[in-house]
Formats: C-alpha cells, structure tokens, sequence
C-alpha cells in the first residue's frame, strides 16, 4: 500500500472500508526514513508546555508527505493535549501554510482556513488568541508540564456527582463505601438559564449530604473541557447563551455549588478521566485509557504514575485515518476523525456497505439498536460491520501509543453491548497480534468488569479531592 510516496504494509484491513488509511501504521512507515529533525510545543493553560520531537524528509519531492504528516500529528497534539499556541522549529514552510489553514475571523470579516473549528474551540476554551509560530532555536520554549495526582482518595465522607446528559447521578460515599446512590432525570441540554443546572447540581449535593454525619469533599466528573473546576466547553450547557457575563456563571457554576454544602474541597474532571480512574482502581494499575464508544467517542486517561494529564483527551476529534475521502465529522468538518470510527456513527456508516439499509426516520440511538439486533439474530451483514470497527480499533491503538503511555484499554459504551461489542474485541485482538505483535502483549484491551462495575463512575468522582 502507499500513500503520498510512503510504502506501508499490514495483513488487516476493515473488509467494509477498503480506503482506511490507519494514521499509525502510515507514521511508522513515514518516520524510517525521515532525517530532518523538527520540534513541535504546545502551549495551554497556566503556562504549561508539551513539546515532542520528531522528524520529516525536508525535501522537495516529499513536501506533500512533510506537510501531511505534520498537519495531522499537530492535529493529534491539539486534540490529546489541548492549547492556543502551537510552536515550530524546524519547518518553516510547513509553518507558514499551517497558519494558513488555522485561521478563523469569529465576525466573518474574512475567508477562514481548513481548520477554523479547531481555532474556535481552543479560543473559547483557554480564552487566548490562537497562534501558529515559526521558530529559531532561541525562541522555541521549553517544556513546562507536570500531570496532577487526582482521585484515589477514600478517606472522609464524600459526595460523588456524576452529570450525564440526561440524568444525574449522586453518591454519598463513607471511607470507600457507597451508603447511598440515586439518579435522576434532568434536561441540561436543553436549558438557557444556568440557573437551572445551579439548582439541580445544589440539589443532588444536598441529597448526599443528608446521608452522611458531615461532608469532607466533593468530587465532580462531567462531560467538558476544563481548566480548574471551570468547565469551559461542555454540552451540559450547550443551550447557554455565549455572553460573557452568562458564561461567568456557567465558569464557576461547581465552586459555587460547593459553597452552598459548607467550606468543603471541590474537585471537577471530565468523566473521561474518571471513568480512566474508576478503571485504575478497580485493577490497582496505571497506564490507563477508558474510551466510550456511544453517541460519539470520549476517552480519559490515567497515565504510568496514577495520575491524571490535565489533557483535552478529545479524541473525538483526532485523525484516524489519512484517507482524502473519508467521512467528514458534521461538527468539526474535518475528515477521518475518531467519533466516525468509535461512535454509533461508525455503525451507520458501515452499514450501507454491508448491506444493511436503515430508515431515514429513525434516530442515531435507533439504527445502531437495528443493527444490533440484527447481530443478535446472527446476522452475517452486521458481524462485518461490527469486524470493521475492531480492525478500526486495533490500528488505531497503535497510533494512540505514540501519543500515550498505553498498559491498559478500557473499551465501553453502547456500541460495545452484546455480540457486537464481543466481535470488536475478538477481532481487535487478533489484528493487534498479526499486524502489532509487540502492542498485542504489552496493551491489555478489555471490556469492563464486574469489579470496576460496582466502583462506578460517581463513586470514582466522590475520590478526585484531597481531604483535610
């Protein structure tokens, strides 16, 4: 096979979509022979700066290579670790036509490049302009960044509050032990006054607390991107108008919900990494990614030390596959991202090459149901649908382990329930042990147990704070 002049070879690719271009095994195959080295910094909140080191060919007849490479794997940094300021040393033409593509004019006072979304979040994230720089060595910065140990704590009384899209969830949790848990429907997506979401989070807070002789901590795991406890991006509250002063209270909507149990410590996370830590201390290991495949694809990560990165882990949005003619992701409107490969999306694109036809009345959550029960019924059409998505899966881990120190995957979510979920591990395992032998005994990819069941996702939330 071969891609912009690059040779690679693998034994698997999925039967149902021939064209996948896997973005690791193409980079294990661009890298052995690129001598030019390049450095790459990413800047985010609170100063902190992640740089990796890499290399390209530099030369004219492998400049579509350089600049694809260098594109996606920028692509890859933003979206894994998160920042407004991405820095270069090394690739000066690289880095003219990567300002190019990231330009974004939030007023429509002119043309936005390829990769105007990407601009657009990380400014409404890190409330920074977003800035592509070319480099000398003198001005290229050095690395700044620390990973914070969060969660593990079972001491104290604590109060564990898990906000899902569609319902709540509250634990009151004694010394590492659930005395009370409830759950409940609520509307979040749906509400422009974040005065609704307030009461609702004070409410749940107050449930718990009720249970227990005194509250020592509260820990938070919410969908979101957030700097502190500060959720700036979440779907929790889509409907919020984006006015500033509106936003102040959507920033510090969980402190302020803290206050209203009692001088406490607050701890917020995305529920990507706490579903990573109920993962971890269910097993008693680090190196830990969970990643949810449902109505899109959500990730968190523990890493080697128990600790949590402080990353985006949006992987949602990251390259998979460099194929130009992949499916484009709505949202973002970029091609061979992750939540068409690992979502219920992946499933209903796959399904017209199986042929499978779904009717156009139906929900998302309702075709994938159709496929699954289809595969419950043995169905040969749907077990290649279900094939695909764990080659998908195979090929993508190794990309992910140039990116994260990978021991362990935790693979959930509704896409993953019944046969189907089986026929992706299955299938994902054996394309790891032809193609990716060493990965195959060094990542433990497996489904969720009983034991990390019963440690749940609002009891793992109810261990982020530290207690006095």
């Amino acid at each position: 096979m071969n891609y912009l002049g690059i040779e690679y070879q693998l034994t698997h690719m999925p039967e149902l979509d021939p064209g996948f271009i896997p973005f690791g095994a193409w980079m294990d195959a661009y890298l052995k022979n690129a001598s030019h080295p390049i450095s790459i910094a990413v800047e985010r909140n609170d100063g902190k700066i992640s740089v990796r080191s890499t290399k390209i060919y530099g030369t004219p007849e492998m400049a579509d290579a350089d600049y694809r490479f260098v594109e996606r794997y920028v692509k890859f940094l933003l979206w894994s670790i998160g920042g407004f300021r991405v820095f270069l040393l090394g690739c000066s033409e690289i880095a003219k036509k990567l300002n190019a593509a990231y330009t974004y004019y939030e007023n429509g006072d002119g043309e936005n490049g390829e990769r105007w979304f990407d601009v657009q979040f990380m400014e409404d994230v890190y409330a920074n302009g977003f800035a592509i720089i070319d480099c000398d060595e003198n001005s290229f910065p050095k690395e700044n960044d620390t990973s914070v140990r969060v969660g593990g704590h079972m001491d104290g009384c604590r109060i564990g509050f898990d906000a899902g899209g569609s319902d709540r969830k509250v634990s009151a949790v004694i010394d590492g032990v659930c005395v009370y848990s409830e759950e409940v429907v609520w509307h979040p997506k749906t509400m422009p006054d974040p005065q609704y979401h307030f009461e609702e989070i004070v409410s749940a807070f107050r449930t718990a607390a009720e249970k227990m002789p005194r509250v020592d901590g509260i820990g938070v795991s919410s969908a979101g991107v957030f700097i502190g406890n500060a959720p700036m991006v979440s779907s929790l509250f889509i409907k919020v108008p984006r006015e500033k002063e509106i936003r102040k209270k959507v920033h510090t909507i969980f402190d302020r919900a803290a206050k209203e149990i009692g001088d406490v410590p607050i701890v917020v996370a995305n529920d990507g990494d706490v579903t990573a830590l109920a993962g971890a201390m269910s097993m008693g290991v680090n190196g830990v990614m969970g990643m949810a495949m449902g109505t899109s694809e959500a990730v968190g990560y523990v890493d080697s030390k128990g600790n949590v990165l402080g990353w985006f882990n949006e992987l949602a949005f990251a390259p998979v596959d460099l194929n130009e003619q992949a499916m484009a992701d709505e949202w973002s409107t970029d091609l061979g991202v992750g939540c068409k490969y690992f979502s219920q999306d992946a499933v209903i694109k796959l399904a017209p090459a199986a042929g499978i036809e779904l009717g156009c009345d139906l929900t998302p959550a309702e075709k994938l149901t159709e496929v699954q029960k289809l595969m419950e019924q043995g169905d040969a059409r749907a077990e290649k649908i279900f094939e695909s998505i764990g080659c998908y899966l195979a090929h993508t881990i190794n990309l992910y382990c140039h990116f994260y120190d990978l021991e362990h995957l935790i693979v959930l979510g509704r896409v993953m329930s019944g046969r189907g979920g089986e026929v992706i591990m299955k299938t994902c395992k054996q394309v790891l042990a032809q193609d990716y032998p060493a990965l195959a005994s060094s990542v433990n990819v497996m489904l969720p147990d009983e034991k990390m069941r019963r440690v749940g996702q609002s009891v793992a939330a109810a261990s982020l704070p530290e207690c006095k």
